[in-house]
């Protein structure tokens, strides 16, 4: 059989088409009559805020390589004209159905328990003449009309700002334009006087009081708009004399950037458009028509309103078991948590283990810690009012020296950055901005301490961001160790980043751009080989994107040997599942769910012995060869069983999880008559159990969820836990005869034919009865008779 060209473009999906997909679910969300009328809110809120990057940053950047000429095409085999056309229009329903399900469902329902979003006209005098006055005395004074005619010039129109377009005339007069900034500085959202939890949208003020603003005149038509600007902006880094230099120009070009869409009322008057599209430069396919408010972002302030029923239940972030006090515990609080690490490595989760409590926890020990040397930290985003750099300065102000790698080309946190490089520099800390042609995307910090037996190195090596704020929102990973390898291989990242080069070898760590690429590869091939050899092979890998064609084609031909991969991709994805002789092995998921899957997860069966790592990095061209990213061994078994627990919930959602099909369209798992596993609340639920427990690993795992053998861990004896035997066939000899009860020749599926069934599922093919009256569900032969034999061959 002739081997197929694993660069043809029919392998490959396209990049803005599959975030466009991504984006779908997110919607599918916010349409969900499974979640509560604020949380479906909360996902249309979010739907508004992705797509606005979406078009700012990968809209900017297809128009602006139509604009310069390029034609090079994708590895999906696409033009970047014909690229823009494509996402244009695919993005263009997606709209709509937000729009529709917001007007015809959703505000009804929220009016339906009180929370109303109400017309300015369907209010009664009293309340329309008190709003009258708010807005004579708060809002108007705030308001500028901008008229466009031959004594001013067409207004500058800002960046995602909401605008009213408004055509007047005195009598037998020429029409003219004026333009309404809505300001951003007031609420959104006015409170309807004399009420509660009812409110107008303040350009339906404006809009209702604007012979205040403009007296006099005739108003013809009063419409919304909003433009985005593209935000593919760039300077180059190799002739530039400074790199702060660089960023404030590129914040300074972003204002006036070329315009990549314009929304406006469904019903705007078409002079209007004509207007609008002419003097920003807009072309009409550019132009969407919204039935609903333009911008729903604003939305998410109604999230804090005291409605328990109509959101999920609260979670708040619990204490890491291993970081509570212990019972006659005389150890210094302070310094207590490097004891832990010394002892054992520490794997802590967000949002399920609080940030303060753990990451905060290791910084503020640092910065107070006498025996601390110096702490290093590599900053991506952090918040605004950051305690993880203030733990920095605390740290200088306490005589330990200290670096910190802040990254100012991370998109949109660039100001944000600024001010915080300004405000380090200041206290006298030693700051390094970014390296040229590379964005650090590490997150990583190392606390060097004097101790008795020497001096000791103390790492963290994070999936996610320094970010108080989004490590309550956001699914990320993080290991605690004093491996003094991981510290040795930290010690060379954070000297690149006040040097003047990357080292190429190390210990421990997978970095990019030097060794990561090859390792990933190598361990890929790997797998390949062993299931050339009949051994065991299987890839699991939990990332945010799967964009790099070398990666793809790598994962191919693993699958045309045999190896069993599952990708759960929260977001991007080029790979094709399922095309015969090439990807039948592979399974693409993707969780959508209350919290954004931001984690990073590797598994490699490698034959019974296998590797697991986490880190910052997604399998993506920019991550691999143009981002500074670390990915770390985990080697704890207890903490590989955390990572376990995460893997196979994942792979057995049925609420939250969808499945690409080999198109590249997705399919939502529903639990019908299964019991629901939603993978998010798995985690919580391990959490508490945990907490429970008190001192140990950071998540309880129930073993019930993860006896499937979808991943196996090495035995004491040498053998593997979930370990099949690969010669099984599919008939009931299954081996498994001697030291049981009730042995003899017959199997444990016949001896006990009463307590299990195939049940009627996509997701499950075997379940069985427990003694409680109770079922189990698995997805392999070898859970179904492990749980046979654990109800009723192990005696009680």
């Amino acid at each position: 059989m002739t081997e197929p060209d694993l660069t043809d473009p029919q392998y490959y999906l396209n990049r803005e088409l599959s975030e466009l997909a991504y984006q779908e679910r997110v919607l599918s969300e916010g349409t969900n009559e499974g979640n509560p009328p604020l949380e479906r809110l909360r996902f249309l809120a979010f739907f508004t805020k992705n797509t606005d990057e979406f078009f700012m940053k990968r809209v900017g950047g297809l128009k602006q390589q139509v604009t310069a000429g390029v034609t090079v095409t994708t590895p999906d085999g696409r033009t970047p004209s014909e690229q823009l056309d494509e996402v244009i229009e695919a993005a263009r329903p997606l709209f709509r159905r937000q729009d529709t399900y917001w007007q015809t469902e959703l505000k009804p329902e929220l009016a339906e328990v009180g929370i109303g979003i109400r017309a300015y006209d369907d209010l009664n005098g009293e309340q329309r003449d008190q709003l009258r006055t708010y807005f004579e005395e708060s809002v108007l004074p705030t308001l500028t009309p901008l008229a466009f005619d031959p004594a001013h010039p067409f207004p500058f129109i800002s960046n995602l700002s909401l605008s009213l377009a408004v055509l007047s005339t005195e009598t037998g007069e020429d029409t003219t334009f004026t333009r309404i900034k809505i300001p951003a500085n007031q609420p959104r959202l006015v409170d309807v006087p004399d009420t509660s939890e009812q409110y107008v949208l303040i350009e339906d003020l404006i809009e209702a009081n604007l012979d205040m603003l403009l007296p006099g005149l005739d108003i013809l038509d009063v419409s919304k708009f909003r433009v985005t600007r593209n935000a593919e902006v760039r300077r180059n880094e190799e002739v530039a004399e400074d790199l702060v230099d660089i960023i404030e120009d590129v914040l300074e070009q972003r204002r006036f950037a070329t315009i990549v869409r314009l929304e406006v009322d469904a019903d705007i008057a078409d002079e209007s458009v004509s207007i609008l599209t002419e003097h920003l430069d807009v072309d009409d396919r550019e132009v969407f028509h919204r039935e609903g408010p333009i911008d729903y972002e604003d939305f998410f302030t109604l999230l804090e309103l005291e409605r328990p029923n109509l959101k999920l239940p609260s979670w708040t972030p619990q204490p890491h078991p291993r970081l509570l006090p212990k019972a006659g515990d005389s150890r210094n609080e302070t310094t207590a948590i490097f004891d832990e690490i010394r002892e054992d490595d520490i794997l802590v989760h967000h949002p399920y283990h609080a940030f303060e409590g753990t990451v905060q926890r290791f910084l503020d020990a640092a910065a107070n810690d006498p025996d601390v040397l110096a702490v290093k930290a590599a900053i991506y985003r952090t918040a605004s009012d950051s305690k993880v750099i203030q733990s920095l300065i605390d740290a200088a102000d306490n005589g330990k020296q200290v670096a910190v790698m802040v990254e100012l080309k991370a998109r949109f946190d660039e100001k944000n950055n600024l001010e915080w490089v300004r405000r380090l520099e200041e206290e006298g800390i030693h700051v390094a901005y970014g390296t040229v042609g590379l964005k650090t995307h590490t997150k990583t910090a190392l606390v060097v301490r004097r101790e008795e037996d020497g001096v000791q190195l103390y790492s963290h090596v994070g999936t996610g961001n320094y970010h108080s704020e989004t490590a309550k929102g956001y699914c990320d990973l993080g290991l605690l160790t004093a491996d003094r390898d991981v510290g040795q291989d930290l010690t060379k990242v954070f000297n690149f980043f006040t040097g003047p080069t990357l080292d190429e070898r190390f210990r421990e760590l997978l970095i990019a751009p030097v060794t990561m690429r090859e390792r990933f590869t190598e361990m890929v091939r790997r797998e390949a080989d062993h299931a050339r050899a009949d051994r065991r092979a299987r890839i699991v890998v939990k990332v945010n994107g799967l964009e790099d064609p070398k990666m793809v084609e790598e994962l191919y031909r693993a699958s045309m040997a045999g190896v069993d991969i599952d990708l759960i991709v929260r977001d991007i994805c080029r790979l094709r599942p399922g095309l015969e002789e090439v990807s039948e092995n592979i399974t693409v998921h993707s969780i959508v769910g209350r919290f954004l899957e931001h984690a990073r997860i590797f598994y490699f069966e490698n034959a019974g012995d296998p590797d697991w790592f986490i880190g910052s990095a997604d399998w993506m061209t920019r991550n691999l060869d143009h981002r500074v990213e670390a990915v770390t061994p985990v080697e704890a078994t207890r903490l590989r069983n955390q990572l376990r627990l995460v893997l196979e919930v994942s792979l057995t959602d049925n609420r939250r999880r969808w499945v690409m099909q080999s198109d590249g369209s997705y399919e939502q798992v529903t639990p019908d008559d299964e019991p629901v596993r939603d993978t998010q609340e798995i985690l919580m639920a391990a959490t508490d159990a945990a907490l429970e427990r008190g001192y140990g690993p950071g998540m309880e795992v129930d073993m019930d969820l993860i006896e499937e053998g979808l991943l196996i861990e090495p035995t004491a004896d040498g053998g593997v836990e979930g370990d099949r035997d690969l010669s099984a066939t599919t008939d009931d000899s299954d081996g498994d005869q001697e030291g049981h009860s009730g042995s003899g020749t017959t199997s444990v599926f016949d001896r006990y034919a009463e307590q299990w069934y195939h049940p009627d599922s996509e997701t499950y093919d075997w379940a069985v009865r427990t003694r409680d009256g109770d079922r189990r569900y698995f997805k392999t032969r070898d859970g179904a008779r492990t749980r046979l034999r654990a109800e009723y061959e192990t005696p009680s």
